[in-house]
């Protein structure tokens, strides 16, 4: 008998916790657009300073994203929908450079409007794009 593909509705729950995560990261960006501010005196209006802020930006983003898969495989955003990031292959935490890289597929997938979350619907394994990519997959605890 052929193994049952798990539920597809791991792609609802990963968005809810992209919307409870965008509160901390937003925090963060501020101090980050604050910073930019002090050092250059006024807001950064484009230009090559615009391209650093906008990378300082995505980095601090990825800085909280990783760390907090690091440290408990877990994002603010996901506590409360009990999602965690683990290995593949161990099941254990990842490696930075697999949390990185997961991280930048998954930023390139949001800019594709979201193409490599959808396509976990249609994956045989319910795996996003960053999922595969990275070694990594995303699993909701169940309630106890």
């Amino acid at each position: 008998m052929p193994t049952p593909k798990p539920p597809a509705t791991l792609v609802g729950w990963r968005l809810l916790a992209l919307t409870y995560d965008f509160f901390p990261v937003l925090a963060l960006w501020f101090v980050t657009a604050g910073a930019f501010t002090v050092l250059h005196g006024d807001a950064v209006r484009g230009g090559w300073l615009g391209g650093v802020e906008f990378v300082a930006l995505w980095a601090v983003a990825g800085l909280y994203a990783t760390a907090s898969w690091r440290r408990g495989g877990q994002t603010i955003g996901m506590r409360p929908w009990r999602m965690r990031v683990v290995e593949a292959g161990s099941g254990g935490n990842a490696c930075w450079r697999a949390l990185w890289l997961r991280y930048a597929v998954g930023s390139a997938s949001l800019l594709l409007a979201g193409a490599g979350f959808w396509w976990a619907w249609i994956d045989r394994d319910r795996l996003t794009w960053h999922d595969r990519a990275s070694g990594t997959r995303m699993l909701r605890e169940c309630a106890t």
